[in-house]
Parts: C-alpha cells; sequence; structure tokens
C-alpha cells in the first residue's frame, strides 16, 4: 500500500480531503506516493502563515540566514544518491541526470551561504553638510512559487535558496508530477532549522486546483512576490495579475531554441551537441533545441552523421539501465501533446528522416531497451525541409523531436534563428570569431553557447530569457537577488536643522573665464 502523505503548512503535515497518486514514469503500475489536493482554504492558510512567520525571518541577521543555508547544502550532499534516486524513480530521468539536478541545488547552496555575509548596501556622500545617505535591501515578504516537473531540485532550489538568503517567506505548490521529490526537499530544508512558516509546501494541480489558489492570494493581499517556471500562456497570466498589483514576478517560460551549425564547424563536435541538446532528458527541458539551423555547404554531411547517431541512441528505463541517453515522458499529457506535431508536419509538407511515434513492443529502434508498453516513451524524431512558418518550427514541442533547417551563410542563419517568439537559449558551432561575434551580438536570447549544446547551467551565472521566454528577471548567481529585494535609502541629517535638497545646496559658483589668448 502505498504511503499518504501531507501539504506542509506552518510546519505541520495537513492531510485533504481530495488526493492523487504519483507514479513512476518509467514504470507506471508503480505508485510512489499518495498526495494532497490542497483546498483553497489550506493554500490560504499557508500563505497566511508565512506572513506571519515573515515578521521574525525578515528580522533574522543575513549572516545567520546564510548559515542556515549552508546547513540545507549539507542535507542536500548527504542524502544526494538517495534524492536522486528517487527523482529518477518519479519522473523519469536518468540517474546521471537527476545527480547533476541534485547537485545544482548543493552548488546553489554553497553560492548564496555566503551571499549571507554580502547584502551590500552603499553609503552615498549627501550634497548636504553633516547629512548621510545610506541604501539598504529588504526582503519583499511572501513569495508564492510554481515549478514545473522535469528539474524537480534544481529548479526550485533557484527560486527558494535566494528568497530564503534575503528574508523572505515562502509558499510552494511544485509539479503535480514530481510531489515525492518535492516533499523530500523541503523535509531536507526543513532539517537545517527552518522555523516554522517560513518555507510552506502545498500539492495539487494548477488550473481550478492548488496552482490557481496560489496565484489568487495576490488579490488577496497575501503574496508579495510570485516566481514561476511553466508555460508563455501561464505566464502572462501571472504577470497580467502580478501587474496590476504592482508586482514584478519572476517569470522563467518556454523556449524553441536554435542551434545554428556553420560552414567551418567541427561536424563531430557539432552532432554531439546537438544530440544531446534534442534528445537529452527526451526533449523535456526548457533549453532543449526546437531547431537545428544549418549552413548549406555542410547540411548533407551533417545531416547524415546527425540520422546516424540517433539511430544509435539508446532509450529505456533509467531505474534499470544506466546506460540510457532517455527514458519515458513525464507523463501521458506531454506524450499526447508531443504526438500531435506529426500532424502538423504532414500538414505543412515537412519530411521526416527518422522517428515513428510511440515506441512500443511492435514498433521500437534498434536501441530500446526494456519494456517499452510500462511507460510513455517516444521514438528520437528527425524532421527536414522545415520552414520558420511551420507550426513545428515555431511551436514548443517538448519531447524527443527536432528539425533541420537549411540557410546559406551567417546572415540567413541569424534571420532564422530569430524568426521565433521565443528566446531563451541559443548556440552555435563554428570556428569563425566573427561569425561567433555576429551571433552574440545579435542572437535574441537569454543566454547562448558558441561550440556547445543549447543545455546546461551552472549556479553562478544568470537564467533566464526574453520575448516569450521569460520578462527579463534572471535566476541563479547575484543577480537574482535583485528580484527577492526592494532598495531601501535612508536619508540620515544630524545637522539639527532643516535641509532642503536643491534649494539649500551652496553650490559653488565658477570664477571668471580665464582668456588663454591673452594669458602668454
Amino acid at each position: 500500500m502505498a504511503k499518504k502523505y501531507g501539504n506542509l503548512i506552518n510546519g505541520e503535515e495537513v492531510k485533504s480531503r481530495k488526493t492523487y497518486k504519483s507514479r513512476n514514469s518509467s514504470e507506471l503500475a508503480d505508485i510512489v506516493g499518495i498526495f494532497p489536493e490542497a483546498s483553497k482554504a489550506q493554500v490560504r492558510a499557508a500563505a497566511q502563515a508565512a506572513k506571519d512567520a515573515f515578521k521574525t525571518w525578515s528580522k533574522t541577521p543575513a549572516p545567520i540566514r546564510g548559515d542556515l543555508i549552508g546547513n540545507i547544502g549539507v542535507a542536500l550532499t548527504r542524502e544526494k544518491e538517495s534524492l536522486s534516486r528517487l527523482l529518477s524513480r518519479e519522473m523519469g530521468k536518468t540517474y546521471k541526470e537527476a545527480l547533476g539536478d541534485v547537485q545544482e541545488a548543493i552548488d546553489t547552496c554553497h553560492f548564496f551561504q555566503s551571499e549571507g555575509r554580502r547584502l551590500y548596501g552603499q553609503t552615498v556622500p549627501s550634497e548636504m553638510p553633516n547629512k548621510e545617505l545610506l541604501t539598504y535591501r529588504r526582503p519583499l515578504g511572501v513569495v508564492g512559487i510554481i515549478t514545473a516537473g522535469n528539474f524537480p531540485v534544481a529548479v526550485p532550489a533557484w527560486k527558494i535558496i535566494p528568497a530564503l538568503l534575503t528574508g523572505n517567506t515562502i509558499v510552494w505548490k511544485p509539479s503535480e508530477d514530481s510531489p515525492a521529490t518535492s516533499y523530500a526537499l523541503v523535509k531536507l530544508m526543513l532539517e537545517a532549522g527552518l522555523p516554522d512558516g517560513v518555507l510552506n509546501l502545498v500539492f495539487g494541480g494548477g488550473a481550478k486546483a492548488a496552482g490557481e489558489y496560489l496565484i489568487d492570494m495576490i488579490d488577496e493581499g497575501l503574496i508579495d512576490k510570485f516566481a514561476f517556471t511553466g508555460s508563455t500562456a501561464v505566464g502572462r497570466k501571472i504577470g497580467e495579475i502580478a501587474g496590476r498589483n504592482l508586482q514584478h514576478p519572476t517569470l522563467e517560460l518556454g523556449g524553441k531554441n536554435p542551434l545554428i551549425v556553420m560552414r567551418d564547424a567541427d561536424i563531430e563536435n557539432a552532432v554531439a551537441g546537438a544530440l544531446w541538446a534534442s534528445f537529452g532528458t527526451g526533449g523535456q527541458r526548457c533549453t532543449s533545441a526546437g531547431n537545428i539551423i544549418v549552413d548549406a555547404p555542410v547540411y548533407t554531411e551533417f545531416k547524415k552523421e546527425f540520422v546516424k547517431a540517433a539511430k544509435a541512441v539508446k532509450i529505456g528505463d533509467p531505474n534499470k539501465y544506466d546506460d540510457v541517453l532517455y527514458g519515458p515522458f513525464i507523463n501521458e499529457r506531454f506524450y499526447e501533446n508531443w504526438l500531435k506535431h506529426y500532424d502538423w508536419a504532414k500538414k505543412d509538407g515537412a519530411k521526416l528522416l527518422y522517428g515513428n511515434g510511440r515506441i512500443t513492443k511492435d514498433n521500437k529502434p534498434k536501441g530500446f531497451v526494456g519494456d517499452p508498453e510500462a511507460a510513455f516513451y517516444g521514438w528520437p524524431t528527425i524532421w527536414e525541409k522545415v520552414t520558420t512558418d511551420f507550426k513545428q518550427f515555431q511551436t514548443e514541442i517538448f519531447g524527443p523531436t527536432i528539425n533541420l533547417v537549411k540557410v546559406n551563410g551567417i546572415a540567413e542563419a541569424m534571420e532564422a534563428a530569430n524568426s521565433v517568439d521565443y528566446g531563451l537559449s541559443s548556440a552555435i558551432y563554428t570556428n569563425n570569431r566573427e561569425w561567433a561575434f555576429i551571433f552574440k551580438d545579435n542572437i535574441e536570447a537569454g543566454m547562448s553557447s558558441i561550440n556547445n549544446s543549447t543545455t546546461g547551467a551552472e549556479a553562478h551565472m544568470p537564467f533566464g530569457g526574453v520575448k516569450g521566454s521569460g520578462n527579463g528577471t534572471r535566476e541563479s548567481g547575484i543577480w537574482v537577488i535583485d528580484n527577492y529585494t526592494y532598495w531601501h535609502g535612508i536619508n540620515d541629517d544630524v545637522s539639527g536643522k532643516l535641509q532642503l535638497a536643491q534649494m539649500d545646496t551652496e553650490y559653488i559658483e565658477a570664477k571668471d573665464e580665464v582668456d588663454i589668448d591673452n594669458m602668454f
């Protein structure tokens, strides 16, 4: 019998009347746990608990908060392997990738632990005598967080760790696709010494469920900041609600990321990077490559080698086979949405180079291992003769699918790369420094790689996009601190009298002009 879990509100486990089952993405008959569907009243209670806890937590010295972040890092390091196994079991990521997911959270803790001693303000000279100007970073209040299930440890850590460090309190609604991993993560964070109410966890779905209820708390005045990772459509709705409440949300949204291969590229390296960008995590990353834009002189060679590499990809249950490149879809909904693009391609006239829909016992590539019908697996799928007006070129598909697009020269490559409504990640393979410069100077994206994949992030670099991929906010590194604080300016006047800036300021008057011509 699967174990039942509760929401974690104000330090207590709170059960809900409605529940749902979390299943092993690679073996759907395996139930990982039974989790609550939080009611609106429970979400409101979590927000109120966070609001009450803010009064004390915000006054806890920042170096002490940083020390607690260090404790979280220690706990995550201790449980890295077990948490990674749970993550892999629940959402279908390979164990190697799961280890990286958890390590990213550990790295985030290492980075922000010391930032507790560097939440610097400034002292600024005044234009008045006997007066001092100072600035301080202040926490915003209660942060509502919603995250996706494809990175169930790293992405929440990007939000939770800096929000806690800067003195905010939190209500987090994780993806319904990874509740067990989320529960374990919060328990480890609570172990570190967080006071009751500082970090609250509520489970459930999105629309007309816990996710929507949490967003509603903005209008109720219980949420002061919102941080969201997910679809552009939902991000726009959050942006509208936050905007009317004069809040600036953190929105990390979708992507349709270009990977350019120029005529001078190292083809072997480009194929390796493109294969990982296209099919790593089964294409279920916001930074996965969406379109591979190939310069005409090397198009045929690249296509040949890329298709050959795709045919050699090993796919299967990552809990049983350590050497698979990718496992199943996270859930049936993702699989069904992915399958639709085959109809789009047929309608628009794309040519299928490799792939054949769902993997089954009677329809599987040579590299598949295990039981294909225990979960939802997709063929690595490659299309060509795709142009920028095709739906599959413009739309984030979120699965193991890639388009090959032929161009002629760097100008056409850049035009194609920038012709989507997204702007998250991007990459180019070239050894020509002028082309590399043109790329990094003109690409419409928040992140770019030269001679590397579109995927990958480091805890001390900014992560986020432009256009339909975000609203200019960033995760990670020192930049994220701006998202969870506001600047407080202080005028400290010890003159003992009223001094009016600009009006009482004793500006120095210039003396008579100097005539150089008559000086010598």
